[in-house]
Formats: C-alpha cells, structure tokens, sequence
C-alpha cells in the first residue's frame, strides 16, 4: 500500500537533514497519512480510504464527501477518488430517477 492520500494525492517527499556543523543527509517526509471510515450519504454506507489529516479537513470544509467529490474536477482528483465519484454520480441519478418517477 502506498503513502499516498487517497483524496488529495499528497505523497512522500525527500529533503535533507541538516545538523548544527551544517552537514546534510537525505530524508524522506512522510504524509500524515489516516485509515478513515467516512460516510456517503448518497451511498448509504461508509468508504474506507486512506486519507491525509489535510484531506479530512477539507473533506469536512466542503460539506462532506458527497459534496467535495461532486464539486472537485476529476483531474484534481487521484484514481480512487474518482471512483467513488462515479459510485455516487451513478447512486444519485438512480435516487432522481426514482423521485421522478
């Protein structure tokens, strides 16, 4: 499994660590990466994703999951994120469908 949010896309990124004599060593800088249960209302149901601390806030800002994925582009979004989009476009034009109906 990757470091990589599910959401956002934040990864891994490398720098150096340098010391007080200015001596440098390369080093990685790990996402804050959380296994998090999060709710579709359109769904139903919770979609476990791996998600950056970052990413549940803005999750969260936006009005939920269902919100943010709808009104994100797709090319800002990773591959698993666009899944579940289309997971929920699909769940609710068969929820409008049924309204019409």
């Amino acid at each position: 499994m990757s470091r990589r949010c599910q959401i956002t896309g934040k990864g891994v990124l490398t720098g150096n660590n340098v010391s007080h004599a200015n001596n440098k060593s390369r080093r990685r800088f790990l996402p804050n990466l959380q296994e998090a249960s999060l709710v579709s209302e359109i769904l139903g149901f919770a979609v476990r994703m791996r998600v950056s601390a970052r990413g549940l806030r803005t999750i969260e800002h936006n009005g939920g999951l269902d919100a943010f994925l709808l009104s994100t582009p797709n090319r800002k979004l990773p591959t698993e994120a666009q899944v579940v989009k289309r997971r929920v476009q699909r769940a609710q034009a068969k929820k409008q469908e049924a309204a019409a109906a």
